[in-house]
């Protein structure tokens, strides 16, 4: 069984590779890999394979998945727990398998969320900078104690709950809020209401599915809800955040802090190395300006666990269409 796999990074093949050795031959795999994002200029590089194996920015709506089925491609492999790039009523009208990896270990975007938090909070980047131009002034880099402070988490699943459990272990008040509450979080904290979590919250973390219900989730009206100064942080998907309307609260004060890992229109920027030339995107250009924002490109499932735990599931979810058995982790339209 061929799979062509899209937006592949040198640690991509590896993990897999490995994850296929491991597997044995009888498994019978053979990964192609390309650097390119899978988009329906690059749909032909998968010409003779029986799946794909996506990321994140790889773009899977209905022309796309026309062509790869017209070449004989039946199954699409997310390497992600995210979906919301595939049009699923195209892939099931076509007949696809589609499966994607819906917990690799939730701890390692939940560490990294703690990274951000941490690093906004108590200037560690900038001092880090200072100290190496001899620089030991301390004006400009205050933080605030971050026990006794209230954190909000939207999204209380596997990462989301991950996320609370470190919070509370620091002495944060958690709230949480999420349209399918996970009992799992009584223990952590209190279930509200968005505009409730909103208001009271020193730090709000979104930890949600990109959807049509949760698109610009964070935009004008919900920010004006939001605790003067509060801390946004968002290692989601980048399209719950209206980034205009982010860089308007910025202006006026009423955000007081941004960490982003992910951004609404990271596929062009993003898993690429730009250093040498201009990047036109103006709006991300705006937002590198603030002080009081911090970005990073995507890493936060950036682990030796998480990478090895996703090469399995992947395998796992390709040896269940291989088999014709069902998987749990296949996503369909309903």
């Amino acid at each position: 069984m061929k799979v062509a796999v899209f937006s592949a990074r040198p640690y991509d093949s590896r993990s897999l590779d490995e994850a296929n050795q491991q597997a044995g031959a009888a498994h019978g795999v053979e990964f192609l890999y390309y650097d390119a994002t899978l988009d329906v200029h690059t749909a032909a590089l998968a010409q003779g394979c029986d799946a794909v194996c996506v990321f994140v920015n790889d773009r899977l709506d209905a022309p796309v998945l026309q062509a790869l089925h017209g070449m004989g491609v039946r199954a699409v492999l997310l390497r992600c727990a995210g979906f919301n790039n595939v049009d699923l009523a195209a892939a099931e009208r076509l007949g696809f398998f589609v499966a994607r990896v819906p917990a690799y270990s939730p701890e390692a975007v939940a560490e990294h969320t703690l990274a951000l938090i941490m690093t906004l909070n108590r200037q560690t980047h900038r001092a880090f900078n200072r100290v190496r131009e001899g620089n030991f002034m301390l004006e400009g880099l205050l933080g605030r104690t971050l026990h006794g402070k209230t954190a909000g988490i939207v999204g209380t699943g596997k990462i989301g709950l991950a996320t609370a459990r470190i919070l509370h272990g620091m002495g944060c008040t958690v709230l949480g809020h999420d349209p399918y509450p996970s009992p799992d979080f009584a223990g952590l904290g209190e279930f509200v209401s968005l505009q409730d979590l909103l208001a009271r919250s020193d730090i709000v973390s979104l930890h949600c599915p990109l959807t049509i219900q949760t698109r610009h989730l964070i935009n004008d009206d919900s920010l004006a809800l939001m605790k003067p100064g509060a801390m946004l942080v968002n290692t989601s998907r980048g399209g719950l955040v209206d980034t205009d309307a982010v860089i308007r609260a910025l202006k006026s004060r009423q955000l007081g802090h941004l960490a982003i890992d992910v951004y609404e229109q990271e596929s062009a920027l993003f898993f690429q190395d730009r250093s040498g030339q201009i990047i036109d995107d103006d709006v991300f250009q705006r937002l590198m300006t603030f002080p009081n924002v911090l970005v990073t490109g995507h890493q936060g499932f950036f682990t030796t666990e998480a990478l090895q735990e996703i090469a399995e599931t992947t395998l796992g979810n390709l040896g269940h269409f291989a088999a014709g058995t069902e998987c749990p982790n296949e996503v369909t339209s309903g």
